[in-house]
C-alpha cells in the first residue's frame, strides 16, 4: 500500500458561471431536484439524445485527464471539464445540484466518492476518479473513471484494473428479463477473489430527464434488487471496489465520502442502455 498522507480539504474556488443560453436543469438553484415519477424506459428520441449528452460528458472526462499530472491541482481539473462542457452547448449537471459546487467530483485515493476540486494538488503515486454528468437535449450522460497519477504502487494499480474489469463484467451481465441484482452478483464475486470490498451503501442509478430517477443498481448481490431489466431503460453501472472494508466516513462537507480504513479505492462508470439482446454504453467518446 501507498505511504502517502491522508487528504485534508483544501480551498474552494469561486463558482465557475455557465453561459446564459445553456438550459439548466430543473434542480439548479433549488435545494433538491423534483421527484421523478416518469418511466424508466426511454423512448428512442430520449436515447438519442443521451447518446450526445454521453458523448460529451466523456470526452469533457478525457479532456480533463489529459493533464493529470504531478503538481496539478483537482481544481484545474474542474477547468478544463466545465470549459469543454459549456463550449459543447452542455451544462455540468453536477454543478448546483443539491447545492455541489463544482462541475465534476474529483476523488483522490481513499475518496469513495464526490470529492470536491478544490486546491488539492496531485501528488506522484496517487490515483484520482474523474466523475463528470453532462446535460444537454433535455437528459444527462453520466461517466467515471480512476486515473493513475505518476508512478503508482501495484497493489493500487491492480485495484483500478480490476475495478475497470468489474464494470466491463458486469455491463456484459445485462440482459432483457434478468432481474437487476445479477450486475451486483457479477461485480461482488469477481472483487471476492481479490479480497476486496464492495461499497454498499453508494449505487447506480436510473438516468434520463432526471439525474437520479429513483432506480437503484446495487453492485453487490442484493435480494431486494428485484425490478425486471426491459430494453430501453436506462441507468448506470459504478462499482466502487476497496482494498479493505466497504465502510465509510462522511467528511463536514457533507459530500466526500472516504473509506473508514483509509485504504485506497477505486470506481469506474458508464451509463447504458438495455437493447433486445445486451447493452449499450451511452458514454463512449
Amino acid at each position: 500500500m501507498s505511504g502517502q498522507s491522508l487528504l485534508v480539504p483544501g480551498e474552494l474556488s469561486p463558482t465557475r458561471s455557465v453561459p446564459g443560453n445553456i438550459r439548466r436543469p430543473e434542480y439548479v438553484g433549488k435545494p433538491s431536484p423534483t421527484p421523478y415519477n416518469g418511466p424508466e424506459v426511454q423512448t428512442p428520441e430520449t436515447i438519442e439524445a443521451m447518446r450526445v449528452a454521453g458523448r460529451i460528458a466523456a470526452r469533457a472526462m478525457a479532456e480533463a485527464a489529459k493533464i493529470i499530472a504531478p503538481g496539478v491541482t483537482t481544481d484545474e481539473l474542474d477547468r478544463v471539464a466545465h470549459a469543454y462542457m459549456c463550449d459543447h452547448g452542455a451544462y455540468p449537471s453536477t454543478l448546483g445540484y443539491r447545492g455541489f459546487p463544482k462541475s465534476l467530483c474529483t476523488s483522490l485515493n481513499e475518496v469513495i466518492c464526490h470529492g470536491i476540486p478544490d486546491s488539492t494538488v496531485l501528488r506522484d503515486g496517487d490515483i484520482i476518479n474523474l466523475d463528470v454528468t453532462a446535460y444537454i437535449g433535455g437528459v444527462h450522460g453520466d461517466n467515471n473513471a480512476t486515473y493513475l497519477v505518476g508512478d503508482v504502487d501495484d497493489e493500487s494499480r491492480l485495484l483500478v484494473e480490476r475495478t475497470r474489469e468489474s464494470l466491463d463484467r458486469a455491463i456484459k451481465a445485462v440482459r432483457p428479463g434478468r432481474q437487476i441484482n445479477v450486475i451486483g452478483r457479477v461485480i461482488e464475486s469477481y472483487a471476492k477473489r481479490f479480497g476486496y470490498g464492495v461499497v454498499r451503501d453508494f449505487t447506480g442509478h436510473g438516468i434520463n430527464s432526471s439525474f437520479h430517477s429513483g432506480l437503484i443498481i446495487p453492485h453487490y448481490d442484493s435480494p431486494h434488487a428485484t425490478t425486471v431489466m426491459q430494453p430501453g431503460m436506462t441507468f448506470t453501472i459504478e462499482p466502487m471496489l476497496t482494498l479493505g472494508t466497504h465502510e465509510y466516513d462522511m467528511w463536514d462537507d457533507g459530500w466526500t465520502v472516504v473509506t473508514k480504513d483509509r485504504r485506497r479505492t477505486a470506481q469506474f462508470e458508464h451509463t447504458l442502455v438495455v437493447t433486445d439482446t445486451g447493452a449499450e454504453i451511452l458514454t463512449l467518446p
